[in-house]
């Protein structure tokens, strides 16, 4: 590689960025296309659908002549199958680019490899392999996840006081809970709404706290609710049950429930069932997986990020600590002592 084409790489990186919460299922991609030093078009991948970062590097460009002396600048590895749009692999062969630079390989299995393989034997490009490959992995770190450990991307959020308190004690819906965020958090904790897939609750905190968990305080669109209710007890009252500013996912114990799945629900709402006598961090992800979340967003309560971090089934955490003390509550989960 070249000295100093780094920067190449990372404007391609900070356009893949600006895929934040909008191509999921699809990845975060970046593409710059060089010329002599100079670039001549660039894309990112905006919504899951629409045209690949590479198609719209590509269209960019004005002086098309100059594509087959170029150098493409792609996030990730240029994809070689038939999804919702056709394979960006063929495009680069058809416009004739000679040189293609990819940060990492693309871990879904339709692709992996598939696509340097094909542009390398099909039309003798340079392909290279690696440019700031930690940075892309770590901006597609939900999209890797699913693909290789099969199960979304986890991170636990709470905010506690300056004593080690989440909360104080509280019995019904009518002591409101404790705030710790600042204005700003507030705001930066919707953005992580923003961007994830789903958001996670426990029993007691949907009781008590009869939260919206939806997006009001960024722009753009809500996550999935999801609310662990193991005994479909949760009464109906509950603004989940009937805001649709976001869809609403319940899991239960099929054979531990003591309520019932109503015969009508809203459209925004959904019950799926677990087996067992307990929800267990594990089956959630599994479930989760299966509705085609990748990333998910655990808010509360103490019982339910525990049981998250007990498993050791998390990836992130997102800890914010007020500077008031409590003196006495519910206390923060504890995190687990390195090994």
């Amino acid at each position: 590689m070249i000295e100093g084409e780094e920067i190449f790489m990372r404007r391609a990186l900070e356009l893949a960025s600006l895929g934040l919460g909008t191509t999921s299922p699809n990845p975060q991609v970046g593409a710059v296309l060089v010329h002599e030093g100079k670039i001549i078009g660039e894309g990112y991948h905006r919504h899951s659908g629409e045209g690949h970062a590479e198609v719209l590097a590509v269209a960019s460009v004005k002086e098309r002549h100059l594509l087959p002396k170029s150098t493409l600048y792609v996030t990730l590895e240029p994809c070689a199958h038939y999804g919702k749009t056709p394979p960006c692999v063929e495009l680069i062969l058809k416009e004739r680019i000679p040189r293609v630079i990819v940060a990492m390989e693309d871990p879904f299995p339709a692709v992996s490899g598939r696509g340097i393989q094909r542009l390398r034997e099909e039309g003798g490009v340079e392909v290279l392999v690696g440019m700031l490959e930690e940075e892309a992995r770590r901006l597609n770190a939900p999209f890797i996840t699913a693909h290789t450990l099969h199960r979304p991307y986890v991170t636990l959020k709470w905010a506690q006081s300056l004593d080690g308190y989440i909360d104080r004690v509280r019995s019904n819906r009518s002591e409101r809970p404790e705030l710790f965020s600042s204005p700003l958090q507030q705001r930066l904790v919707h953005r992580e709404r923003f961007a994830h897939d789903a958001i996670l609750v426990g029993y007691r905190t949907a009781l008590l706290d009869d939260p919206l968990l939806n997006n009001r305080l960024w722009w753009g669109r809500s996550p999935l609710r999801v609310i662990l209710d193991p005994y479909l007890e949760l009464p109906h009252d509950l603004r989940i049950f009937s805001d649709r500013t976001a869809p609403t996912l319940i899991l239960y114990l099929a054979s531990e429930a003591r309520g019932e799945v109503p015969q009508q629900c809203p459209s925004h709402l959904r019950y799926l069932p677990l087996t067992g006598k307990r929800i267990h961090p594990q089956a959630i992800l599994s479930t989760l997986h299966q509705e085609g979340v990748q990333s998910l967003l655990v808010e509360g309560g103490s019982t339910t990020l525990a049981r998250f971090l007990e498993a050791e089934l998390y990836d992130d955490l997102l800890i914010e600590v007020c500077p008031r003390s409590l003196g006495k509550g519910i206390p923060a989960p504890h995190l687990p002592q390195p090994r």
